[in-house]
């Protein structure tokens, strides 16, 4: 198992949750350092198939050359017409994993921009032939759309206070690096808790950036096509955005978390959940990989109606 690239969390709790039958079809929409779609593969028959999505080209490098094994060189928010044109049909599918957010890789590969622990090019693009980069939006969004994405992205106060250092420091000069962009909301950024500002910060701009939210909701409105009845997803998040998503999703069949009910009282929902609660990491696991320590993995099948 590659270890360089990304050490997959909640791996052994993963491959429980997806029940692999070892002649089924499965997905997973986040190769990454490879670590999750390898293990899968190791309980697949000859038979067996496994298509492994990923927008970030350094991710082929952790291939797994098994015949049974296919790339998918794309943002799984296409998850649906890149399957069909693989002929996979929906309701073909007998399990999906999704791995979120920012690899290992991401945050050690310090010219990618995404760790403020390091003074680099200020890009956080997944797909490094998109051509809208954290660049581009520090410095043409408006205050206002700053703000909105530090608020809803980041969770975070003060968020127009925020926006309007990052307006100033650009007016005089054009932010280009992690390095600058730090100096620009250092007045804004408290002496007791930076580091968690920075994180929430970095977060905010990453996920506008890549689209993450939009992308995640497409993938799981698609999963429902492609999942077979009864077939598993698991869903594995780092932050309380993802997760409410996933959890409402999963409960009800919408994001916004609305409960619908049948004649009888019954919640309509094209999912059961199979945990109740969010698996978590054990402090063992945690204390081998400690950027575990946030994941929370859902798994849910897909009703037979």
């Amino acid at each position: 198992m590659t270890t360089t690239y990304h050490i997959p969390a909640l791996a052994d709790e993963t491959i429980e949750g997806l029940a692999i039958n070892p002649h089924g079809v499965y997905v997973d929409l986040t190769l990454g350092g490879g670590g999750h779609s390898r293990l899968i593969l190791s309980h697949l028959a000859e038979d067996g198939l496994l298509f492994s999505f990923d927008q970030d080209a350094d991710a082929k490098a952790n291939l797994t050359g098994d015949e049974r094994h296919h790339f998918i060189e794309s943002t799984f928010r296409f998850l649906r017409s890149q399957l069909r044109l693989r002929g996979v049909m929906d309701g073909e599918v007998d399990g999906i994993i999704a791995d979120l957010g920012v690899s290992s890789h991401h945050f050690d590969t310090a010219e990618r921009g995404f760790s403020f622990k390091a003074d680099a090019p200020l890009d956080m693009r997944m797909n490094q032939r998109a051509g809208f980069s954290a660049r581009e939006l520090v410095n043409t969004y408006s205050a206002e759309d700053l703000a909105r994405v530090l608020k809803e992205y980041g969770e975070l106060d003060t968020t127009y206070k925020i926006a309007s250092c990052i307006v100033r420091r650009r007016e005089q000069q054009e932010i280009t690096t992690t390095g600058e962009l730090i100096e620009a909301v250092a007045p804004c950024t408290p002496k007791k808790d930076g580091a968690k500002f920075l994180t929430k910060l970095f977060q905010a701009l990453r996920i506008e950036v890549n689209g993450e939210m939009e992308a995640l909701k497409m993938a799981l409105e698609q999963s429902l096509k492609v999942l077979r009845p009864e077939g598993r997803l698991c869903v594995i998040s780092y932050h309380s955005l993802e997760d409410r998503l996933v959890k409402n999703f999963i409960k009800t069949g919408n994001f916004e978390g609305k409960v619908e009910k049948d004649f009888y009282g019954n919640v309509n929902s094209p999912m059961r959940a199979v945990s109740k609660k969010a698996i978590v990491p054990t402090p063992e696991e945690v204390e081998r990989n400690p950027r575990s320590r946030s994941a929370k993995l859902r798994v849910a099948e897909k009703s037979e109606n």
